[in-house]
C-alpha cells in the first residue's frame, strides 16, 4: 500500500471539495445573507488541508486497485466530513453528528434529513445541499477523473465508485467516458431546470429540484417536499426526469447518438420498465379501491411515489405512511429493487435482480433436466461466472448488511416498521422510509449511535458495499 499516492490524490479532492463552495459563496452574496462567512471559512480550511496533504505526499505512481479501493472510502469520508463544516459553523447544527450525517445523506445522494424546518434555512445552505447531492450522484471521483490529467486512465478509481455489476466504457479512454457521462447529466439537469422555471417554479427552487432529481438525492426547498407546489404539471416532469435518472446513462448516450432501439433491446431498460408500470397499476388500483375516489388522482399519487422509490430520489407528494399495507409493501419491495446499473440510483440495481431471477430459472431447469448444459445469457450476452458469482455475493452481503443494522437499530428502542425501512431507505441511498422516519418526517428522533449506523448504510449503499467492506478487511491492509 503506498500512503504517498493516496493522500496525494485525496489532497486533490478536497481542493475540489473547497473550490464547489465558492458557489454558496456566491449564493450568500446574491442574497446578501452572513452564512457567506461560514463557506469562506470552511473553503479557506477544506482547500488548505488538501494543500498539506498534496505537499507531503507528491506521487505521479500509477493507481492500482488497492490505492483506488482505498481512494474512493477514504475520500467519501473525507468530503463527508469537511462538507459539514458549512452546516456547524452557520449554526444549523449544535452537534456534529447531526452535521455529518447531513453532508454523508447529501454526498451520498440519499436525501435523508436531521432539519425539521426548511424554510428557516438560508438560500447558501439549501443551495450546498442539493449541490452536494448533485455532485455525488455522478460521482466526485468520476468528475475528477474528468478534469485532473493525473487521472486520466484511473480505471481502479472509476470501478471503485461507479455504480453496478459491470462499468461499460462510453469511450476507448476513462477520461472520455468520465467527461460523456458528466456532459449528459448536466444537459439533463438543465433541461428540467428549464422546464420547471416555466412551469410556475421559482429558478433557486427550479435549480435544486433539478439537481435533487437528476442525482436521485431528494433534497428540497420546502419541508413539504413537492407537496409544497401541489402542481399536477411540476410533478409530471419530475417523474420523468426520475425515470430518466434512473436509467442507464449509457442508454442516454446512445439515444443522443439517435440509436433509440438501444434502449428497447437493452433487457435491463425493459425490465425496468416492467416494474415501473406493474408498481404504478397495483398501487393504483390499491388506492383507488381503499383511499381515493377518482383514478386520477390515484394514478397521480401513485406514479409520483413509485418512480420516487424505485430511482430513489425520495421526494414526496403525498403522506404514503398512511397508505393500505399492499401499497406500502410494495414501495418497500421498491426500496431495495432501486434503479438500473449505471444510473444515479441507488438500492440493489435491476441488472443484479434480473439475472439473480434467471439464475434462479436456469436452477430449476436443471432440476428438470439434469443432463442439460445451460449458460446464464442476459439478452445475446452471456454472463461470466466472475460476474454471477459477483452479484450473488453483492446480493447475499446487501441482505446481512441490512438484517444486521436493522436489528441494531431495534436495541435502540426503535420500532421494528421504522428500523426496518430505515436500514432499506439509507442502505438504497432513498431518505424516506416508513414510520418513524416517513415521508413528512426526519430522522431527528433517532439516537446519535442510530445515525452514525445509518451513515455508514449511506456510504456502504453508494459505494456498492465490496469498494468499503474490502478496505476494512484486514487482509487489504498486509503487503
Amino acid at each position: 500500500m503506498r500512503l504517498k499516492i493516496i493522500f496525494n490524490i485525496l489532497g486533490k479532492l478536497l481542493i475540489f471539495v473547497g473550490l464547489a463552495m465558492l458557489l454558496p459563496l456566491a449564493v450568500a452574496l446574491f442574497y446578501k445573507e452572513v452564512d457567506g462567512l461560514s463557506f469562506l471559512v470552511s473553503m479557506g480550511l477544506t482547500i488548505s488541508v488538501g494543500k498539506i496533504m498534496q505537499k507531503f505526499s507528491y506521487s505521479q505512481q500509477e493507481i492500482r486497485h488497492r490505492e483506488g479501493f482505498a481512494i474512493v472510502t477514504l475520500g467519501w469520508i473525507l468530503i463527508s466530513l469537511f462538507g459539514a463544516i458549512p452546516f456547524m459553523l452557520s449554526g444549523v447544527f449544535d452537534n456534529f453528528v447531526n452535521a455529518f450525517f447531513e453532508s454523508v445523506s447529501g454526498f451520498t445522494t440519499t436525501g435523508a434529513t436531521v432539519i425539521l424546518s426548511l424554510e428557516s434555512l438560508s438560500h447558501s445552505i439549501l443551495f450546498w445541499r442539493s449541490l452536494s447531492h448533485w455532485l455525488g450522484g455522478m460521482g466526485i471521483i468520476v468528475m475528477s477523473i474528468a478534469i485532473l490529467p493525473e487521472l486520466a486512465g484511473s480505471m481502479q478509481l472509476f470501478k471503485a465508485e461507479a455504480p453496478g455489476p459491470v462499468n461499460d466504457r462510453l469511450r476507448p479512454r476513462i477520461k472520455e467516458t468520465a467527461k460523456t457521462l458528466w456532459v449528459i447529466y448536466i444537459l439533463l439537469t438543465i433541461l428540467q431546470m428549464i422546464l420547471l422555471f416555466f412551469n410556475d417554479m421559482s429558478f433557486f427552487d427550479a435549480v435544486l429540484h433539478s439537481f435533487g432529481t437528476m442525482s436521485t438525492g431528494g433534497f428540497s426547498s420546502r419541508t413539504l417536499s413537492v407537496k409544497a407546489y401541489d402542481s399536477l404539471i411540476i410533478e409530471g416532469i419530475m417523474v420523468f426526469f426520475m425515470f430518466l435518472a434512473g436509467t442507464n446513462f449509457t442508454l442516454h448516450y446512445q439515444a443522443l447518438r439517435g440509436n433509440i432501439k438501444a434502449l428497447f433491446n437493452n433487457k435491463e431498460f425493459r425490465f425496468y420498465l416492467f416494474l415501473v408500470t406493474t408498481a404504478i397499476l397495483l398501487i393504483t388500483v390499491n388506492l383507488r379501491l381503499q383511499v381515493y375516489k377518482g383514478w386520477l388522482q390515484s394514478i397521480r399519487y401513485a406514479a409520483f411515489q413509485t418512480l420516487s422509490i424505485i430511482s430513489t430520489a425520495g421526494f414526496a407528494t403525498v403522506d404514503y405512511d398512511i397508505w393500505p399495507p399492499f401499497a406500502r409493501g410494495i414501495l418497500l419491495v421498491l426500496m431495495f429493487i432501486g434503479g438500473c446499473a449505471g444510473s444515479t440510483a441507488g438500492g440493489i440495481k435491476i441488472i443484479r435482480i434480473y439475472a439473480l431471477m434467471k439464475k434462479g430459472f436456469q436452477e430449476l431447469y436443471k432440476l428438470i433436466h439434469p443432463r442439460a448444459v445451460t449458460s446464464l445469457k442476459i439478452g445475446n450476452r452471456a454472463v461470466s461466472e466472475e460476474v454471477s458469482t459477483s452479484i450473488l455475493g453483492f446480493f447475499f452481503l446487501y441482505i446481512i448488511v441490512f438484517v444486521v443494522a436493522a436489528i441494531t437499530l431495534t436495541s435502540f428502542g426503535i420500532d421494528l416498521i421504522s428500523s426496518i425501512s430505515a436500514v432499506a431507505a439509507t442502505l438504497g441511498n432513498i431518505g424516506p422510509g416508513l414510520g418513524l422516519i416517513g415521508p413528512l418526517n426526519t430522522y431527528v428522533p433517532l439516537p446519535i449511535v442510530g445515525k452514525l449506523l445509518l451513515s455508514f448504510c449511506m456510504l456502504l449503499g453508494r459505494l456498492e458495499i465490496y469498494t468499503v467492506l474490502v478496505f476494512m478487511l484486514a487482509g487489504f491492509w498486509r503487503r
